[in-house]
């Protein structure tokens, strides 16, 4: 007996909704052969008490009118049963795959409940059901799906790889479907879509027939012209196109068996997509561009004969065919970084045309197809390291033939973004901000104008606060107020920097120009007693009231927290009082420190010339050099600048012999009180060999290290070596130091110096 609490009411809807969703008599005709299709997919995993369960439900589901038309006018139920068959033969026959794109449509309709599922099918097919619900709601929102951040947040959406594989076959069977249908301008924004984002995440997890599918129906549906003469002229050189690679490979398998090799040839011509790209960089027609014909050749052969047996076909190729030298690969002698090694030669076959021969062992082949070297990686295309070991992973499980995939990837949680926050805005605009972003951050990713007048927001049409933590989904509309400034405690409410800079400076702008009315307040009522204003009185008697600077000082008066004819009595009682000598102002070229009376000519220093320096000296105008970045615990020295700022360096800075020469006088003894307590800057120089996952293995070294933070990082990267530059914030040298030593223990890298 069904739930009815769990079942909505669907039996009276709208007549012109439930029209519209019931299955024509064309669609009833071919549903038949459509489940009679699947059902011989997945004989092997059909389970008959849920087959029939599961048959009532769709039944009722479609009598109803539940199954919804896409955009294209096919039917929901018709279309997911085509996906269920598809995945069972192009991926794996998997039950709880079938379920939950069967039942997805079914919840999408608001027919059955996902508690429903839960409790009939299983929470492992609730949890796929809850992706693909998810991942859809993505396609509501009106953002354009070809972008980065669409792809980032359909993976953290999906929260399961299979629900990503359902979609990618989902998207191959309507590509499938809309060949010549009318609506020409939303089949080619599917077919761009599908080949910028579908195709590319087909290729990442190792589905290659389906992402070369994906890749030639793309062409095919924006340029049907191109994709028409191409795959013309390949039927057209078919017969003549196998008659060539026969005739290249059979001399070629004598020679290599007369040499005693063992091995296996594989000769093929390569996509309509591929050979369109090739004709478009090398500029010229089908019949003379490259690596039209691919033959690879692999070797079965002991790992001690490897290279050498592989230089042996080498020999035979290029005695039998003229080789193109510039064409040449050599990843043998030298592999690439990410472990790939193959001889890659291009030659002129029979009649002049060029082919393309890799040569390598069983061993390479396996590491080129599921090792290291990821395919879509050794092709050249770009994406994010994290994403790239995860796919590595993935791809192995897609090629596990002892256990099915799709049981393997049960547990495999998706996590590979959970330090980010993807958000969308009203108009469907998709933004990324790290985990832990507030609404307020928000606002000043938008514009710093929206967030310096930012009073709140609308998040997913609930009002919600500044310190709001935004969540991946969601719908955010940031409301404003020109009345609204930021205040002191925003800073504590953001986390991204461009946010936390633009409050702080923000609040300086609007402190100085407090600091200068305050400045005017007190010059007025002087210049109404005929009082003259003296720059240096006045900040001696600032000294004298406790406050650290003049800015401070000028704000007080400013914001009524001193009275302003409080301030003029205290500054005329002062000018009144005795004071000792003024000092003679010089300039910082003139400056030099006195030695105390009775010394010796030369003058050794006394104890008052050494400046101190720390969190707890107050009153001295000091900053840290940027040449050398010193931190507590280095050797440094004070100079005194033409400003009148006296810049901190370290002793070993590269300018330092430079001032020490030309300005003696101007330089200061000087020495650390205790610690800083915040944390200083220092870059490092990292050099080691550009392997997969050097980089992750050190930035986690960074993040771990206690009071050690990573502010930025810069890589460049040639040869199969890589230099980097890391900007770490460290308490003192000897943090510092430890984390040196830490990062060379990291399996690769061959030099940690600290920068400069």
């Amino acid at each position: 007996m069904e739930d009815k609490n769990n079942i909505k009411d669907t039996a009276n809807p709208p007549d012109n909704l439930q029209e519209a969703n019931l299955l024509s008599e064309t669609e009833l005709a071919s549903l038949p052969s459509l489940y009679l299709s699947l059902c011989r997919s997945a004989r092997e995993i059909t389970e008959p008490e849920a087959d029939r369960r599961l048959r009532e439900i769709i039944t009722r589901g479609a009598k109803e009118g539940v199954f919804t038309r896409d955009r294209f006018g096919f039917s929901a139920l018709t279309r997911a049963i085509q996906s269920a068959d598809a995945f069972c033969r192009r991926v794996s026959p998997n039950r709880n795959v079938i379920l939950a794109i069967l039942l997805f449509r079914l919840c999408d309709g608001r027919f059955l409940t996902i508690e429903k599922v839960e409790e009939e099918w299983g929470a492992d097919v609730a949890k796929m059901v809850r992706g693909l619900l998810k991942v859809a709601s993505l396609y509501s929102r009106g953002t354009t799906p070809e972008s980065e951040n669409f792809r980032r947040l359909l993976m953290a959406f999906a929260d399961d790889i299979r629900v990503i594989i359902i979609m990618i076959v989902d998207r191959l069977v309507l590509m499938k479907l809309i060949n010549h249908h009318p609506a020409e301008k939303q089949v080619r924004d599917i077919a761009v879509e599908s080949n910028y984002l579908y195709a590319s995440l087909a290729h990442r997890l190792g589905l290659y027939s389906i992402k070369s599918e994906l890749e030639d129906m793309s062409l095919k549906y924006t340029d049907r012209q191109t994709y028409t003469d191409i795959a013309r002229q390949l039927n057209e050189r078919k017969a003549k196109r196998d008659a060539y690679i026969s005739a290249f490979i059979a001399p070629l398998r004598e020679k290599l068996l007369s040499q005693g090799l063992n091995f296996e040839i594989k000769g093929r011509t390569k996509s309509i997509f591929s050979i369109w790209n090739k004709i478009k960089k090398q500029k010229n027609d089908i019949d003379h561009i490259y690596d039209l014909f691919a033959i690879r050749v692999i070797i079965d052969t002991p790992p001690e004969r490897e290279k050498s047996d592989c230089w042996l076909a080498y020999s035979v190729v290029t005695d039998m065919y003229q080789p193109n030298p510039s064409r040449m690969k050599d990843w043998i002698s030298v592999p690439k970084s990410n472990g790939y090694e193959s001889l890659h030669i291009t030659v002129a076959g029979p009649e002049g045309k060029w082919v393309e021969v890799q040569i390598r062992t069983r061993r390479m082949d396996l590491v080129a197809e599921k090792g290291l070297a990821a395919h879509w990686r050794y092709k050249g295309i770009k994406s994010e390291e994290v994403l790239d070991s995860w796919m590595n992973k993935i791809r192995d499980l897609l090629e596990d033939t002892e256990s099915g995939p799709m049981e393997l990837m049960r547990n495999f949680k998706m996590d590979i973004y959970d330090k980010e926050v993807f958000v969308f805005t009203p108009r469907g605009d998709l933004f990324r901000l790290p985990a832990g972003a507030t609404l307020l951050d928000f606002a000043f990713h938008i514009h710093t104008n929206v967030g310096s007048q930012c009073t709140g927001g609308r998040v997913n049409g609930k009002n919600e606060k500044l310190t709001y933590r935004l969540r991946s989904g969601d719908t955010v509309e940031i409301q404003t107020s020109a009345n609204q400034s930021p205040k002191p405690d925003w800073i504590n409410i953001v986390v991204t920097s461009k946010a936390r800079t633009k409050i702080r400076q923000t609040l300086k702008e609007r402190q100085n120009k407090s600091a200068e009315l305050g400045r005017e307040m007190l010059m007025r009522r002087l210049k109404n007693r005929k009082i003259e204003f003296d720059e240096a009185s006045v900040s001696k008697l600032v000294k004298k009231m406790g406050y650290r600077n003049m800015t401070d000082f000028f704000n007080e008066i400013a914001e009524g927290r001193l009275d302003v004819n409080d301030v003029m009595e205290r500054y005329v009682s002062f000018e009144s009082q005795p004071h000792e000598a003024h000092a003679v102002k010089v300039s910082a070229e003139e400056f030099n420190l006195q030695t105390a009376q009775g010394e010796e000519a030369e003058g050794a220093r006394s104890a008052d010339d050494v400046l101190v320096i720390g969190n707890d000296i107050k009153g001295i105008n000091y900053k840290f050099a940027r040449c050398c970045n010193p931190i507590y615990g280095d050797e440094v020295f004070g100079f005194i600048s033409a400003e009148g700022v006296i810049k901190i360096h370290r002793a070993d800075c590269p300018n330092a012999r430079n001032i020490r020469d030309r300005y003696p006088y101007r330089v200061i003894t000087t020495r650390w009180s205790g610690k800083v307590g915040s944390q200083m800057g220092a870059t490092l120089r990292v050099v080691g060999h550009d392997d997969i996952g050097i980089v992750t293995n050190i930035t986690s070294i960074i993040t771990k290290e206690k009071n050690v933070s990573l502010r930025a990082i810069s890589i460049d990267s040639n040869d199969g070596l890589f230099q980097g530059h890391l900007s770490v914030g460290v308490q003192d040298n000897e943090s510092l130091n430890a984390l040196i030593r830490k990062i060379k223990t990291v399996k690769g890298v061959k030099e940690v110096s600290r920068a400069r």
